[in-house]
Order: C-alpha cells, then sequence, then structure tokens
C-alpha cells in the first residue's frame, strides 16, 4: 500500500471517530432542536468531519503552509466545521 492511501484511511477514521464526538456534542448543545433527527446529526457531522479534515490534510500543504499548520487545521477545523454545519442545518429549518 502506499503511504498517501494509508494516510487517508488512518485520517478518515480519526475523522469518524470526531464526527461522533461533535454529533454527540451536537446534542447537548440543541437538545429539543433535532430537525434531522439523532442519526442525521451523526451523519452530517461525520461526512463534514471526514471532507473537512481530507481537503485540510491535503491543500493546506499545497498552499504552501508548514507542516505544524496543517496538523493545527486538521485538529481544530473539522470539529468547529462539523458544529457550523449542524447549526446552518437546525437554523434553515426554522
Amino acid at each position: 500500500m502506499s503511504i498517501v492511501f494509508m494516510q487517508i484511511l488512518i485520517l478518515t477514521g480519526i475523522m469518524t471517530v470526531v464526527g461522533l464526538m461533535i454529533g454527540f456534542i451536537a446534542g447537548l448543545i440543541w437538545k429539543d432542536n433535532r430537525p434531522i433527527g439523532v442519526r442525521g446529526d451523526y451523519l452530517v457531522a461525520i461526512v463534514s468531519c471526514i471532507l473537512i479534515g481530507l481537503l485540510d490534510w491535503f491543500v493546506i500543504p499545497a498552499m504552501g503552509f508548514s507542516e505544524t499548520l496543517k496538523l493545527i487545521g486538521v485538529f481544530t477545523e473539522p470539529p468547529l466545521g462539523a458544529l457550523a454545519v449542524l447549526w446552518i442545518i437546525r437554523y434553515a429549518k426554522k
């Protein structure tokens, strides 16, 4: 297996766990406001974490930024982005 494939596989696994945690945290933040249901919250959080994490992993170095900024972006942006997507869904369903 190539190194890039292994990086994608490991990052996808980590972002899946982060997405599950964000889905749980979203349930704690917005207790009675689940317009897409519990499963929908978890699914949206997982998908958005994976997509944002993969984009950060490959786009930040391509823009010429350092490995440190890549790691900071990968660890901070996907959870915040997933919460933002879940908030937008709740705001749009009002």
